[in-house]
């Protein structure tokens, strides 16, 4: 498990982020369903913490995975979680939805 800035998840995602970049990442936000409701990544999909171990099998283990909520501890135990059962890539964004908006998309609401 790797913690990931805003910054560097932002040039990951980048279309032109070139071939030495691994492939495109589930983000995968972790947070409570009205936090999700308020604000969230574009393209990323929604599972509570809560909800994981029963929603595991949804889940690619070879793909890269972002885990995100809204300061970086939820994902980061989700991404501990992750990495425990096998799964391969997994990434937690350092500073959480409020790090993307204070550092990559200023338009995002921060609650």
């Amino acid at each position: 498990m790797q913690n990931l800035h805003p910054a560097e998840l932002a040039r990951w995602l980048a279309p032109d982020a070139g071939s030495s970049a691994p492939g495109a990442p589930l983000l995968l936000d972790v947070r409570e369903h009205w936090e999700y409701a308020l604000c969230s990544l574009p393209g990323s999909v929604h599972v509570p913490m809560r909800e994981i171990p029963a929603r595991l099998n949804e889940l690619d283990p070879l793909r890269p995975i972002v885990c995100i909520c809204h300061h970086g501890v939820r994902s980061l135990q989700v991404a501990m979680f992750l990495e425990h059962r096998g799964f391969e890539s997994v990434f937690n964004l350092q500073g959480g939805v409020d790090g993307w908006a204070r550092e990559v998309d200023h338009t995002m609401p921060i609650y």
